[in-house]
């Protein structure tokens, strides 16, 4: 994981060009660049119509492209040295194209699917965003792809839409039942600001987040060990969320978020600790949000270390090293931390105040030290702008 800005400083398209240049010789017709996310607060709420409170940092995905005449679409990866993926664009169907290639194909059948005309297609990707560190590098790998094929064949897809469709992708193409929170913190955030959006509605609107204003620094601790949403367990979750709501008579357990009473009806022991979990994230990201407007951040602390109890309590979603990493940095001096991202393995998010951020690291190394794990690698979470075009 970079900490020095990542691939939007200067030289990144120079290097995502030259990179293109390498695989295709010839020169990129264009540039772009989606963001990794994290998120501050609400996790697994999205594809229960709820609410997330997520930001887009500034590493990410670059896309390096330009048209070609066969009606190929040709993907390469600097991060995944293997030979070219190659498919005819009108013979992508899922389970056509698998492994990382079927986030940016699958991003080209739901445009295509969608009534947009697409040609052949060549893309170089580079990243600084770790696979399955849990700041969404899939979603990155999606936009930057929708923007690439929406800038060079003058498709003029609104940026909700091309959201949605990075979805579909992700759901329909890749096979992995996310929510639609990943897209569209990359597509729609602006820097120093949170993204506050309504998961049902898809409505956002942006929540003042300037952490080095408020003397605070938002730690991401890649606990290095990987995660991978399409193994299944992911989708028991979600499974069992929409059976809680049945057990309540409720499209969604977003219906009962202002009754959480209602979540003691659920017979289902199980099914009772998911749908709570659902109720009280939600009213934690509201909670977070008011408190960011109100310019009080650092309160925002307990808020987290809350979320991630009921992510290993109530939605039993977290592992031995998040826990180790939220225990170790709030005994150091973290305001609050959490696990991030689906579970099972990838970061922690830690809030500190600036002048307490060197004593969090050292603090969560030697817990690791001590259990003779893997150390931990360290990424100052900055708020950064959406997606775009960078040359």
């Amino acid at each position: 994981m970079a900490s020095d800005g990542g691939l939007t400083g200067p030289g990144a398209a120079d290097r995502a060009a030259g990179w293109f240049g390498e695989c295709y010789g010839r020169d990129p017709e264009g540039v772009w660049h989606a963001p990794g996310r994290v998120n501050l607060v609400g996790e697994h709420t999205d594809y229960n119509e709820g609410f997330v409170l997520p930001f887009a940092i500034g590493q990410g995905v670059c896309a390096a492209a330009s048209r070609r005449g066969d009606g190929n679409l040709e993907v390469r990866s600097r991060q995944a040295p293997a030979p070219p993926t190659a498919a005819p664009l009108a013979w992508l169907a899922p389970g056509s194209v698998t492994g990382w290639a079927a986030y940016p194909a699958g991003v080209a059948w739901a445009l295509r699917e969608a009534g947009h005309r697409l040609s052949g297609t060549s893309i170089a990707f580079d990243g600084d965003l770790e696979r399955g560190g849990g700041l969404s590098s899939s979603a990155a790998l999606e936009c930057a792809t929708a923007l690439a094929l929406d800038e060079l064949h003058g498709l003029g897809v609104p940026r909700r839409e091309l959201a949605a469709l990075a979805r579909v992708a992700e759901n329909e193409f890749a096979g992995v039942p996310a929510g639609i929170m990943d897209q569209s913190a990359s597509l729609l955030c602006e820097e120093g600001h949170a993204l506050l959006l309504d998961c049902r509605s898809g409505e956002g609107s942006a929540v003042p987040f300037d952490l080095a204003a408020a003397g605070l620094v938002l730690l991401v601790i890649d606990t290095r060990v990987p995660h991978a949403l399409s193994d299944g367990r992911y989708a028991v979750r979600r499974r069992d969320c929409e059976e809680a709501a049945r057990a309540l008579g409720a499209p969604s357990l977003r219906s009962v978020t202002d009754s959480p009473d209602a979540v003691t009806q659920i017979a289902d022991p199980v099914l009772r600790r998911r749908a709570r979990h659902v109720v009280t994230e939600n009213a934690r990201v509201l909670e977070a949000a008011r408190l960011l407007r109100a310019g009080e951040a650092g309160r925002c602390g307990p808020l987290l270390s809350a979320s991630h109890a009921s992510l290993r309590d109530d939605f039993e979603v977290s592992w031995p090293q998040a826990d180790v990493v939220v225990g170790a940095a709030v005994a150091a001096g973290a305001l609050g931390a959490r696990m991030t991202g689906g579970g099972f393995g990838g970061s922690v998010i830690a809030l500190t105040e600036a002048r307490r951020g060197g004593d969090v690291r050292v603090g969560v190394r030697e817990a690791f030290a001590g259990r003779s794990w893997r150390p931990p690698r360290f990424l100052d979470a900055v708020p950064s702008a959406a997606a775009r075009r960078l040359r």
